[in-house]
């Protein structure tokens, strides 16, 4: 697949609510280890925001603008502004007008997504957080030598899920469970596992 229509998007993005609201619970129960346990139900409430704000068809930077806004303004907690981080960080990195990107565009795409997420946290590899998965998934998909998105979008969901495996061997730097210090080594934090879920429903709704 050489270009990534607006409506394929709007699939990935139907497609991860499914499956985020699918494992809910489980990203809860990871939680509740480690933090407060409402990790399933924040990021649910945030993709359904997101999701609604998809609906329209338009072009790609102010679709992913108004997801952006939408999760913010209608959500909130930390979820809400790393999601919203994001996507308005993907429409910087979006050419304007455009209905349909190439893998290049797509690549600075999510490269841009990163740059958002990381005005909104000082979180960094290592430091047991969803960052553990979006920084080595942004990583494969920058390196992939494919002209498939598919494919560019498989590497990096590939990379997301080892880097939430990762985590189980790290120790918390972040949030509440910092606090726990040595005792949060040997589990698998939420947002690593939840936003490697999102990369994984993004390859696999196209």
């Amino acid at each position: 697949m050489e270009k990534l229509t607006i409506g394929q998007f709007q699939s990935m993005i139907s497609r991860a609510l499914v499956d985020i609201t699918a494992r809910a619970d489980e990203f809860s129960q990871l939680d509740a280890i480690l933090g407060d346990g409402d990790h399933g139900e924040a990021i649910v409430t945030a993709f359904n925001a997101i999701e609604k704000a998809s609906k329209k068809d338009t072009d790609f930077k102010t679709l992913l603008s108004d997801m952006g806004f939408a999760v913010m303004l209608e959500t909130s907690g930390s979820t809400s502004t790393l999601l919203g981080g994001l996507l308005l960080g993907m429409a910087d990195g979006v050419p304007a007008g455009a209905s349909e990107l190439d893998a290049a565009q797509v690549k600075s795409m999510f490269s841009e997504g990163l740059g958002g997420v990381a005005k909104n946290t000082k979180a960094g590899l290592g430091d047991k957080t969803m960052m553990d998965a979006l920084i080595p998934a942004v990583e494969a998909i920058k390196a992939s030598g494919s002209p498939d998105i598919k494919e560019i979008l498989a590497e990096g969901a590939k990379a997301a899920q080892k880097g939430a495996e990762d985590t189980v061997g790290m120790k918390a730097n972040f949030g509440r469970a910092r606090n726990l210090g040595d005792k949060t080594i040997g589990h698998a934090d939420s947002g690593a596992t939840s936003w490697a879920c999102m990369l994984d429903s993004f390859a696999k709704a196209i």
